[in-house]
């Protein structure tokens, strides 16, 4: 059964001193880091299409295409959505947001890829 555009799903977290800049080498300040950004819209769009597969299948992280425009400090809530908007073949592109009670944090698109999860390991190295 091909995957229908529009699957979607939310990931929330409060943001602890773990998961900023400082914590995660990635800056010199304490508030949520991009790479943690990143981590939630991915978790975002794994959510949205899990169980949409057979056995033995799985997407894998591809492009990843995001402004980190505000910052946000440890104890805010966030949330991350991500919607698919895009199936190409085996290319699934996701829009993808985080926001907080001030508004857009972050914005953007990632594209996964639905691989044979055997086959794609025996390619790592």
């Amino acid at each position: 059964m091909p995957l229908e555009t529009g699957l979607s799903a939310e990931i929330e977290l409060t943001v602890t001193e773990a998961d900023t800049a400082l914590a995660m080498h990635s800056g010199e300040v304490a508030v949520l880091a991009t790479p943690r950004v990143v981590a939630l819209c991915e978790e975002a769009s794994v959510a949205a299409v899990i169980g949409q597969f057979p056995a033995g299948e799985t997407t894998v992280g591809h492009t990843v295409q995001l402004d980190h425009v505000a910052p946000t400090r440890v104890g805010t809530r966030v949330r991350a959505e991500a919607t698919l908007k895009k199936v190409e073949g085996r290319r699934l592109t996701f829009a993808v947001a985080v926001t907080d009670t001030r508004g857009l944090v972050a914005a953007g698109k990632i594209t996964r890829v639905v691989v044979a999860t055997e086959r794609f390991m025996e390619k790592a190295h």
